[in-house]
């Protein structure tokens, strides 16, 4: 009686949550119409991504709904991604020919490099890695070597071709999932037979999520492995012996009491392991690694070594010697195997504040043939930024509001004025570029966003007057503006 009353109470639960869940569509539904919603349909794009099917000019656009100008870069990533796709359309003995053409993107802090290479992870269906250059050193230094950039790659692509393989599967697991959390909630809980049928419906409703069940859960046991961190490329030889280990090691497993949802996705996560072949697992990710694979290496004008400089460089010059014959193309050993380079895109960016590209060693600049260089932003940059981007900070804050039940409204000229004072800071100060309209936009919002939640139901208008307001004080006080602006 006591579990079909909570069946009952569940089942209430359930519909409220669906009643909740209708009013939070409508207003994602009601966000959209105003131009600043969080869910879109994205499903013909998404489509065109699986396939490798978008052109240089849909690229361009979806960047473009994230970074302003930079129209040269954008154009050069769209070329590069497009052509990744053509080399693959080419018979074998012809697309061993073709190497991809590795960029260098040149440009001050804060004007969209890091950025693109965000987006560029996001929209591509391919192995993808940012690294920042600065926390690699020279091969037989204390540190990471460059190397390991591959091997970071390829454990990436590994665990998204296995979690694509799990997907694809999941009908089929979910199926033999729930029928097993059947047959244990039968046992446990004394229904008859004949009742699994219901049951397992009940499952798929959600109707037993809350109740409790005893499974067995397998625990991996802790391999203790000592490695001596001074030799280079020990990180990687003591994670294969700690895997080899693992596999002699007689796997260990307890009951436990949990929750049925709970217990549904450990029995999920088991069968699919199960159904899962890792080898052709393995063997399609190190495919997709040394022909789609891309490498953002970010911070690259760091590695130049000062003129005048005394000792060896470790972190800098001999980084740019071990970068070449990865760039050029070379085989890294990784503990899935052998891992060709030659096919690898290479996207390299700096701001050289201190140095040029033509300090880079002669060897290093060869090999990123293509330069791009993104302008600073004007204040004409940063009003298009916070009125036509997708991540604009003036929008994230309304929908953050209103999850409060605040609607926050920015006229044209508060628009104006963030965008006036923020070229202006830039100016006096550091230009970090687009990173200061975040910096200006949280200081104007401090109030509001400290007392949103006595604010429920109010609609909010911040113009011109209350940004010089929040902001002019400060901007005045050079002191107090380089520290807080």
């Amino acid at each position: 009686m006591d579990g079909m009353e909570r069946r009952e109470r569940k089942e209430r639960e359930r519909n409220n949550n669906e009643h909740t869940r209708g009013r939070h569509d409508e207003y994602i539904e009601e966000d959209e119409t105003q131009g600043i919603g969080i869910k879109s349909d994205r499903e013909a794009e998404l489509k065109k991504v699986e396939a490798d099917e978008l052109t240089p000019r849909e690229i361009v656009d979806y960047l473009s709904r994230y970074i302003v100008g930079q129209d040269e870069a954008k154009r050069a990533i769209a070329i590069a991604l497009r052509n990744r796709v053509r080399r693959m359309k080419l018979p074998e003995h012809l697309r061993e020919e073709i190497t991809p053409k590795n960029l260098l993107m040149i440009g001050p802090t804060g004007v969209g490099k890091t950025e693109i290479s965000r987006r560029i992870a996001k929209l591509i269906n391919a192995p993808f890695i940012k690294v920042e250059a600065t926390k690699y050193t020279e091969v037989g230094y204390v540190g990471r070597d460059v190397e390991s950039i591959i091997r970071d790659l390829v454990n990436i692509a590994v665990a998204d071709e296995k979690e694509r393989v799990k997907k694809q599967a999941s009908k089929k697991v979910r199926e033999i999932a729930i029928e097993k959390l059947a047959n244990e909630i039968i046992k446990q809980k004394g229904y008859p037979p004949e009742m699994k049928g219901q049951i397992i419906q009940n499952i798929y409703e959600g109707r037993f999520d809350d109740e409790f069940i005893s499974i067995d859960v397998e625990e991996p046991r802790e391999i203790g492995v000592i490695a001596a961190p001074f030799i280079p490329g020990m990180e990687q030889i003591e994670e294969q012996i700690r895997s080899i280990m693992a596999s002699f090691m007689p796997k260990s497993s307890r009951k436990k009491n949990m929750k049925v949802q709970d217990a549904l996705r450990i029995i999920e996560d088991k069968e699919a392991e199960k159904i899962t072949n890792m080898d052709e697992v393995i063997r399609q990710a190190i495919f997709k690694v040394e022909n789609k694979g891309i490498v953002f290496i970010d911070e690259i004008d760091k590695l130049i070594n000062p003129k005048g400089g005394h000792g060896p460089d470790v972190s800098g010059e001999g980084v740019q010697r071990d970068l070449l014959p990865i760039i050029e193309g070379t085989t890294v050993n990784t503990r899935y195997g052998s891992v060709r380079t030659d096919f690898i895109l290479f996207i390299a960016a700096g701001a050289f504040h201190v140095g040029s590209p033509s300090d880079l060693i002669p060897e290093l600049q060869g090999r990123l043939p293509i330069r791009v260089e993104l302008n600073p932003l004007t204040k004409d940059d940063f009003v298009r930024i916070l009125k036509y981007t997708d991540n604009s900070p003036t929008r994230h804050y309304q929908i953050l509001m209103k999850t409060e039940d605040v609607h926050v409204e920015f006229t044209d000229d508060a628009i104006d004025k963030i965008a006036e004072f923020a070229a202006k800071i830039n100016e006096r100060q550091e230009n970090i570029g687009a990173r200061r309209l975040y910096t200006i936009v949280e200081k104007v919002m401090e109030d509001i966003s400290f007392d949103a939640p006595y604010l429920q139901g109010q609609k909010i208008v911040i113009d011109s007057k209350y940004i010089q307001e929040k902001i002019s004080r400060i901007l005045e006080d050079e002191n107090l503006s380089k520290y807080i602006l």
